[in-house]
């Protein structure tokens, strides 16, 4: 009974509360974030361009061949709100053009929207707020739609096939369940674990869904979700929120009044402090480094036939991609136990009680 007592409709319903709350908030970070390369004009082939069209964010997300899903901008600038599709800025030759809407013309400036002025030229004094449905926020929603369906088909399972063995994506996802409960939760936090079942098994499979979304070559893949900043700090505040307000009053008397010499409170006090905010930090830092290293190391590679311009080198190329594919596949799954295992262990940290 107590293995299946987590395993029920209530742990999903809270799980599906998770993810909408972490695409709530992560929305906003991702449309002033973006990041991307100029596109091409024609030159030599460079990596780097590339590489940063990949990793960085865009207003269209491309599919097969030279087709894109067009995305809708969103700007709003002292003249008031404008909506209008990403493809407005690109003729038929796929060549970015500027876009006069009802306010004003607009132009992208690695991929950012700006207010061009009768030159053509960006205006720095026309301030664009930009709420952009990015690829991005496309590919987050798709992801987490994702969650969604998975979770509601396994509840819904757990429902039918009450007292039974499971199976189907039942069985897949159970022993994944189990392992985020018993070797991830309850050892880190102890016997409060039920409290921060949905939050842990949110945040672990929202970060492994993107991640192996972000291996897959093509559409509606091919994305760097968690290698954004934005993903992995709106992640990370959320844990820091819930580390804070779950903490004890022997978590906030081991910060502020711990059991050391007066005279070293000047020095402890500060560091404690200091620490609230570097555990979240580096949870934040280490998701996006790992997985950003990753996609650019895979594209480097690939790169290396474009660069010596000649097919003798891709075999070597492309062994070395599924080699580091490989590694990636097994990154993804470790990441996620990772900021999934920190999370539980800060915690833990604040909800234990003084022995």
């Amino acid at each position: 009974m107590e293995k299946r007592s987590i395993l029920n409709s209530k742990i999903f319903k809270q799980i599906r509360i998770y993810a909408v709350f972490i695409a709530f908030w992560a929305i906003p970070a991702l449309v002033f974030g973006q990041e991307k390369a100029e596109p091409d004009n024609g030159k030599a082939f460079d990596p780097k361009e590339a590489i940063f069209e990949h990793i960085g964010d865009s207003h269209s997300w491309h599919t097969f061949g030279k087709a894109t899903i067009q995305l809708p901008v969103i700007v709003y600038t002292d003249k008031g709100l404008e909506v209008f599709m990403s493809g407005k800025f690109f003729n038929e030759k796929h060549e970015e053009v500027p876009y006069t809407g009802k306010n004003y013309t607009y132009l992208l400036e690695k991929d950012k929207v700006k207010v061009a002025d009768a030159a053509g030229k960006v205006d720095e004094s026309k301030k664009v707020y930009d709420f952009s449905i990015t690829r991005n926020v496309a590919s987050m929603w798709f992801g987490m739609i994702l969650l969604l369906i998975i979770f509601f088909t396994v509840a819904g399972s757990y429902k039918k096939r009450s007292g039974k063995a499971p199976k189907g994506l039942q069985s897949f996802m159970e022993p994944l369940i189990l392992f985020i409960r018993d070797d991830v939760a309850i050892p880190n936090i102890g016997i409060k674990y039920v409290r921060y079942m949905s939050l842990l098994l949110t945040v672990f499979f929202f970060i492994l869904i993107n991640n192996l979304l972000g291996l897959v070559p093509f559409f509606p893949g091919a994305y760097n979700l968690t290698g954004n900043i934005a993903v992995t700090l709106t992640l990370s505040f959320i844990i820091l929120l819930v580390i804070n307000f779950s903490g004890n009053k022997y978590y906030w008397k081991h910060i502020f009044a711990p059991d050391i010499p007066l005279w070293l409170y000047i020095i402890m006090v500060p560091v404690e402090l200091i620490g609230i905010i570097s555990k979240p930090f580096a949870l934040m830092i280490r998701l996006f480094a790992n997985i950003t290293a990753g996609h650019i190391i895979v594209l480097s590679l690939i790169s290396l036939i474009f660069i010596f311009k000649t097919l003798a080198v891709s075999p070597a190329s492309v062994v070395f991609v599924v080699f580091m594919d490989c590694i990636e596949l097994l990154v993804a799954f470790l990441q996620a136990y990772i900021f999934t295992m920190l999370s539980a262990l800060f915690i833990g940290m604040a909800v234990q009680e003084h022995h």
